[in-house]
């Protein structure tokens, strides 16, 4: 890695050429929709519609608040664990949000929402709740990042995985046909392999130099709390956002709230049970808790039943938690993959349950339980009349392997990209300190950083040969 952490690729020539390149790709190819353009009277009188209040901007407006606030308030805050890292937990997931929602914009309105006459991106409200969905696969491969990238770095990993998280959405969503509301696939199990291989392919040995930052302290654990709730508490909206307008939307959110309830007091439990004296975790408590969103996402709008929505927060919550107490340190130790927030326990493992459920749970899928309209709304097998429960079911499952394959492969090859001595990374020594990249106001250093407090991942081991 670069022992220079003087930006070679200078942060603000990325930021003002991206910016104009955007300016100039959005006047070309971006207009507004009929719904949001100013001919929506002419258009409500070709459909028939009688009133304002169809439009969709009201059905979906509220979500696309609360699904804004998690990315820019929940996923910003949640990362604001270590010590001094604080500034660059929420300050660097403000800019590569707001980076990556632009590009997203248009790499899935080339996918999604080109139109045939005039080809031009026709956006709505909709478009920015996706948009904001394609950045959080993202946030969450900067989370297994987390401190020792410099934000070049960053808008680079988002600017290719905006691309491939296109791509693959494109793929999971409309080729196969998938149902995956909440993107347990297609954002979690994504955007936590494909960080999770760039932590592996920027793997530093000697990262134990920066162990006393390696870790949080009583403050900054507060201010990551304040990012948990904030997620806790509008993963309903996030699940359901998209979910077709009625009973799918409104099954959606009731199935994620019950999930994330019982993720909830499992987390507890397994926290206390981890501790010794019965004592409970605080990295548990800021991330197990919401595994279960992740794993309710792609079986958010089925039929899963109250109680099999409690049964998949159970699961969620005792896997992840676990997770964090046996294997973050073996993959550490094993697979050299350095996840600073544990990605792979709140995302990625929840991330592949949830895939697993809805896969089951659609081939299960009857006409008994959910109507013979019902069944045909919820899968969509009006447009793909050829598929049965069972077919649908094995299409479930090849989503998830897509999502892991883009994950991994697209990781690898930005890794490499990444490793490549040019962008200002920081040195071993400097990783999770503010000081390198920030201004900071005066204080008192003898009191802030040299405490030993409870790390977010197990302590780093130095190889033998060292």
């Amino acid at each position: 890695m670069s022992k220079n952490t003087n930006i070679r690729i200078s942060l603000p020539a990325v930021c003002f050429v991206w910016q104009i390149a955007m300016i100039i790709l959005f006047g070309v190819f971006v207009r507004y929709n009929e719904e949001s353009d100013a001919h929506w009277h002419e258009h409500r009188r070709k459909r028939n519609i009688s009133s304002n209040l169809e439009n969709d901007f009201y059905y979906r407006y509220p979500s696309f608040q609360d699904v804004h606030v998690m990315i820019f308030v929940g996923f910003g805050f949640l990362m604001t664990f270590l010590k001094r890292y604080s500034f660059g937990g929420v300050g660097f997931n403000f800019l590569i949000a707001a980076f990556g929602i632009q590009w997203a914009l248009l790499m899935q309105g080339w996918f999604h929402y080109l139109d045939d006459e005039d080809w031009k991106i026709k956006i709505g409200i909709e478009n920015l709740i996706n948009a904001d969905f394609c950045v959080a696969s993202c946030l969450i491969a900067y989370g297994a990042c987390l401190g020792k990238v410099s934000p070049v770095q960053l808008m680079v990993l988002t600017l290719f995985g905006v691309s491939l998280f296109a791509i693959e959405e494109y793929i999971i969503l409309e080729l196969l046909h998938v149902k995956d509301a909440g993107g347990s696939m297609v954002i979690h199990t994504f955007g936590a392999y494909y960080g999770l291989t760039i932590s592996r392919i920027l793997y530093r040995p000697n990262l134990s130099q920066s162990k006393p930052l390696h870790g949080s302290q009583y403050n900054s654990d507060v201010f990551a709390m304040i990012g948990t709730l904030f997620l806790w508490m509008y993963w309903p909206s996030f699940n359901s956002a998209i979910a077709d307008h009625g009973d799918g939307q409104h099954r959606a959110a009731i199935n994620t709230y019950l999930a994330l309830a019982a993720s909830v007091l499992t987390t507890y439990a397994i926290s206390s049970l981890s501790q010794k004296q019965g004592k409970l975790d605080m990295v548990h408590i800021q991330n197990a808790t919401l595994a279960a969103g992740v794993a309710m996402g792609t079986s958010a709008e089925f039929m899963i039943t109250p109680y099999g929505s409690l049964i998949v927060g159970f699961c969620s919550g005792l896997i992840s938690t676990l997770g964090y107490w046996f294997l973050t340190p073996f993959l550490e130790k094993t697979l050299k993959i350095q996840d600073t927030c544990g990605v792979h326990n709140l995302h990625g493992i929840p991330g592949i349950l949830g895939a697993v459920v809805g896969a089951i749970t659609a081939a299960a899928a009857s006409s008994s339980v959910y109507g013979e309209e019902g069944l045909l709304k919820t899968f969509d097998y009006l447009a793909i009349s050829d598929r049965t429960v069972n077919i649908q079911g094995g299409y479930q499952a090849a989503g998830l392997c897509v999502a892991l394959a883009f994950g991994l492969v697209g990781g690898a090859l930005v890794g490499g990209i990444l490793k490549l001595p040019i962008w200002g990374d920081p040195s071993d020594a400097n990783c999770f300190d503010d000081e390198v990249y920030w201004e900071l106001p005066e204080e008192d250093h003898d009191n802030v950083s040299i405490h030993q407090n409870v790390n977010h991942v197990a302590p780093i081991s130095m190889p033998a040969d060292l």
